[in-house]
């Protein structure tokens, strides 16, 4: 019997490119699921992909691979369209136990609503953390399948967004034209 130990088995690291509503997205998947977004093509993001990914996995080694997003881009595709409201991939979310906490948290967020960083701490038990909710947003490595654009100041200002707020922006405005049942909108545009 051959057991390997975990470090010296290196992982792949897949990725592919979606040109979209807001841009080109990259996106990065393990053999367990997709675990990373990023804003822009490869060539602009690869700096922070190979970063990112010597974070989480160590030695890992990344390799272009079209079929393996094939889901994750009609999903993504659909959702740009208001056809999609709710995303159903398989995902390898790395981080501490606390951003994996406020990341599940963020899942919970219906389309075409919003929530505060506030309501979020609260929803995870731990009401005085709504500045470790804001990191751990801001660390969120799979946006808008991991829908952090959906969390907004108390006042129901638009703060903070890995892709800037223009495209924070744009995706709330996307999620409040095609939200059902939705009459009054979430949002203060």
């Amino acid at each position: 019997m051959n057991i390997l130990a975990e470090s010296n088995i290196e992982t792949v690291v897949y990725y592919s490119e979606l040109e979209s509503l807001i841009g080109p997205l990259t996106l990065c998947t393990t053999e367990i699921g997709l675990c990373l977004l990023e804003f822009g093509s490869f060539m602009n993001t690869q700096e922070d992909i190979k970063k990112w990914v010597k974070a989480r996995f160590g030695s890992a080694e990344l390799c272009a691979d079209e079929e393996r997003f094939a889901l994750a881009k009609v999903q993504l595709e659909d959702y740009f369209a208001g056809r999609l409201q709710s995303f159903e991939l398989p995902l390898d979310m790395r981080g501490t136990a606390f951003q994996l906490q406020v990341w599940e948290a963020l899942c919970t967020i219906s389309y075409g609503e919003a929530a505060s960083y506030k309501d979020i701490a609260l929803l995870i038990g731990n009401p005085k953390a709504v500045r470790a909710v804001g990191g751990a947003n801001n660390r969120n490595p799979i946006p808008i399948i991991v829908p952090c654009h959906r969390v907004i100041g108390a006042s129901g200002s638009l703060i903070g967004y890995a892709g800037g707020l223009a495209i924070k922006s744009r995706l709330l405005q996307l999620e409040a034209e095609h939200a059902k049942g939705n009459e009054a909108g979430a949002y203060l545009f």
